[in-house]
């Protein structure tokens, strides 16, 4: 029987979980099967597009998937299965149904004893977060179809991350904005912010996007109504969705001219 290479990888959030996973995709060949599985996303797949966009050889899953995955297993080399802090660590015995793999867990410095220095076989040192920080809600909202102008989602991001809604321990998000590009962006209470990140998807210049966009914020007392109308409120009408287009069209017209 074929022994697969399972690492199941698990921590706190923001503890960089998908940012180690992905350090470990660059050192592996195109060539090699490789899965990611990320379960417990619902309708708001925001790590899976992203590595999907940086990886496109790995065969990534989503919920509703579970069963193609299993299928897969057989077939592939190196299998990376990340555990969002929602989830219990026990599911995985339940996914994987018996299969044996390698749990790894990335932790804050500061975290010394916790459950998953009991479950996991090792320990790899993450993001110095404070893992005292209380955070109980969760609020996810998909935005597919939705083209935000840029300037507003800047200005959004900042107010969220900033406490305009309470207090936000993590928060990440996928956005189309209105040149056509898809922006990832990314924030963690205690860790230096980083600009938004291109991903490489093709610039869309035609109508609304028929691909995932959508954030996802953890926090306490959050204003999840006041963030979801302002969300909203950064959406493009029609109108200034075509004229947003036609202009990008145009431009880069005129520099394939020149």
């Amino acid at each position: 029987m074929k022994v697969l290479n399972i690492t199941v990888v698990g921590g706190l959030a923001g503890s960089g979980k998908t940012t180690w996973i992905c350090q470990q995709m660059q050192n592996l060949t195109a060539s090699e099967n490789i899965i990611y599985f990320s379960p417990g996303t619902g309708n708001v797949p925001i790590d899976q597009t992203r590595l999907a966009a940086e990886f496109p050889h790995v065969q990534v899953f989503q919920d509703g998937q579970e069963v193609e995955f299993l299928h897969q297993l057989t077939t592939v080399e190196t299998v990376y299965i990340e555990l969002g802090f929602y989830l219990e660590l026990s599911s995985i015995h339940k996914i994987l149904d018996g299969l044996s793999y390698q749990a790894l867990a990335i932790l804050p410095p500061k975290l010394q004893d916790s459950e998953y220095h009991a479950w996991a076989d090792k320990i790899i040192k993450g993001a110095d977060i404070d893992p005292n920080i209380t955070a109980n809600q969760l609020w996810r909202v998909p935005s597919s179809g939705q083209v935000i102008d840029e300037d507003s989602l800047r200005e959004f991001w900042y107010e969220v991350t900033h406490g305009a809604y309470g207090f936000v321990s993590r928060a990440k998000g996928i956005f189309d904005v209105a040149d056509g590009r898809v922006l990832y962006a990314d924030f963690v209470a205690g860790v230096p912010t980083i600009d938004f990140l291109e991903l490489d998807l093709p610039r869309h210049l035609e109508g609304r996007p028929q691909r995932f966009s959508g954030m996802e914020v953890l926090g306490e007392n959050l204003d999840e109504s006041t963030m979801r109308q302002t969300l909203e409120d950064c959406y493009l009408s029609e109108t200034a969705i075509a004229q947003y287009q036609q202009q990008v069209r145009q431009i880069l017209i005129e520099e394939t001219i020149e």
